[in-house]
């Protein structure tokens, strides 16, 4: 995608995290913990699913899928903060910055989506049980993985185009750690209200099109668990869902928080969006780690056996 550049600006100051002067070591080593754990974890979430035969099922197929852009969503806005964090460089070139906005939007959108895929999977696990093979083929599970980043692609093409097609001639500093949206728009020399309407309506109409779709499948869900007669079937079907939803919970929270609130407050947006980009992906790697059996089991037997070849 060609960026026209009308500016004369060639790069943008970061300032950070609103109202945290003074305490940019401590974030460091905090961020720089969180970044590690998230990789780590959602690698060895990866390394179990391809190493164990019996995860390789669609429910595993989207968990993995999860995984890779729990491993490069953080990886858009982190490196470039604990850069700024130890006491480096603040700026960001032009093209970084859109870069990094592309890429926040893509990964951000095709995982929103993907959450309502995985939904669907669920449902027609419990729902449909005895079909459940049949419809969730391996064809159509590469279709939907497919589909989720093609809506992620087109999702923020649109965002960046808008964006990135106003001229910005200086000022050229950002109030805050990476390039959003709301944050780049007040920086540039013409009537930003067309990009500001159309970017605020597509996020939050996708992100509700999306929730929509994750409620009318759980409360199909809901219904098919309360009709299970033995206590010990509704408590396997909830278990399966209790990873997912609290993911759901993890990731659509802070994007409520920001896009909803009456007075914007640019400390509480940092805190949301550092929950939403940063620790929202380590948390996912936790839970479906520990709540999981499946995982746990596969995760043990590939640290086991690490531990078997290195001592041989």
């Amino acid at each position: 995608m060609k960026i026209k550049n009308y500016t004369e600006v060639t790069e943008f100051i970061l300032l950070g995290i609103p109202h945290t002067e003074g305490l940019e070591t401590m974030l460091f080593v905090i961020f720089l913990f969180i970044y590690i754990f998230t990789l780590l974890g959602n690698f060895l979430i990866l390394l179990a699913i391809i190493s164990s035969s019996r995860l390789h099922t669609p429910m595993y197929f989207f968990l993995g899928l999860l995984s890779t852009f729990d491993i490069f969503f953080p990886s858009v806005s982190c490196p470039k903060m604990l850069v700024f964090l130890s006491g480096r460089s603040r700026a960001i070139s032009y093209r970084g910055c859109a870069t990094q906005l592309f890429f926040y939007h893509f990964i951000g959108c095709a995982e929103g989506v993907l959450y309502s895929v995985m939904s669907y999977d669920h449902f027609i696990a419990i729902c449909h049980p005895l079909r459940y093979t049949v419809i969730m083929n391996p064809r159509l599970c590469v279709v939907l993985a497919i589909c989720t980043s093609l809506i992620g692609c087109i999702h923020a093409t649109v965002l960046i185009s808008l964006t990135f097609q106003l001229p910005y001639c200086g000022p050229n500093e950002i109030s805050y750690y990476f390039c959003d949206i709301p944050v780049i728009l007040p920086l540039a020399c013409a009537d930003n209200s067309l990009a500001q309407r159309v970017g605020f309506t597509n996020v939050g109409l996708l992100a509700l099109a999306l929730f929509f779709t994750i409620i009318v499948s759980y409360t199909h869900i809901g219904i098919a668990i309360l009709r299970i007669r033995s206590a010990e079937g509704r408590s396997k079907a909830f278990s399966t869902c209790s990873a997912h939803l609290t993911a759901i919970m993890c990731a659509y929270g802070p994007v409520i928080i920001i896009y909803f609130q009456s007075t914007p407050n640019p400390f509480l947006d940092a805190v949301v969006q550092i929950l939403n980009n940063i620790v929202s992906p380590m948390l996912n790697s936790l839970i479906y780690s520990l709540r999981n059996k499946e995982v746990k089991r596969a995760l043990k037997r590939v640290l086991c056996d690490s531990n078997f070849n290195s001592l041989n």
